[in-house]
């Protein structure tokens, strides 16, 4: 297992702001005013949070933040922009990053700004900073190693199994992942570790 320098800043550890989490909380409609806060959970308990003004009349849409760092106040807004969806229906929305210029649907927050992942310095992904091994034993088991998690998942309320009579890619990976788990025997771990009988 590969050890990270200790000031080493791993993407997948920061908050963030995405334009689909704000879809899904109902904030991003056109042509809409609305404001509320975004809160972040660190061992089940608030850690963290942000206000923020969402505006997206179509003439100078933007994301207004308001938040404390270090009990230090920070302002600032993001700009939206709109694209057509490529398979004709709606809108896609995304942030201009205020640093960079880059357009992007997550922002990090690092330094003390939510900005586009380039804008910083020295930072990474966990999975950038794995062995070789480590990596295959993620891709093997991931986050999704338990059963049980995988099972909650394929009978989700709201996940699609089907598009037109054929089972979606999703489906069909949480099947495949499932019956990976079913089928993995132990000499199979054993090799991957590295261990030999």
């Amino acid at each position: 297992m590969s050890i990270l320098p200790y000031s080493t800043i791993l993407y997948d550890e920061v908050n963030t702001i995405s334009i689909s989490s704000l879809i899904k909380s109902g904030n991003l409609q056109p042509n809409k005013n609305t404001s509320g806060t975004i809160f972040w959970n660190r061992y089940a308990q608030k850690a963290s949070s942000v206000s923020f003004i969402l505006n997206t009349y179509l003439n100078n849409p933007y994301l207004e933040l308001n938040y404390l760092n270090n009990g230090k106040p920070i302002h600032y807004r993001v700009k939206l922009i709109f694209l057509k969806s490529n398979i004709g229906r709606g809108i896609v929305w995304y942030f201009i990053c205020p640093k960079t210029g880059k357009r992007c649907r997550k922002l990090y927050g690092i330094n003390a700004y939510f900005l586009h992942r380039s804008a910083f310095e020295g930072c990474m992904y966990k999975k950038q900073a794995q062995s070789k091994k480590d990596r295959e034993f993620d891709k093997i088991f991931g986050d999704s190693f338990q059963a049980n998690q995988l099972l909650d998942q394929i009978y989700k309320k709201n996940l699609k199994k089907t598009y037109k009579g054929r089972p979606t890619k999703k489906y069909l990976k949480l099947l495949n992942q499932l019956e990976f788990i079913n089928n993995f025997s132990a000499d199979k771990y054993e090799k991957l570790l590295g261990i030999k009988s």
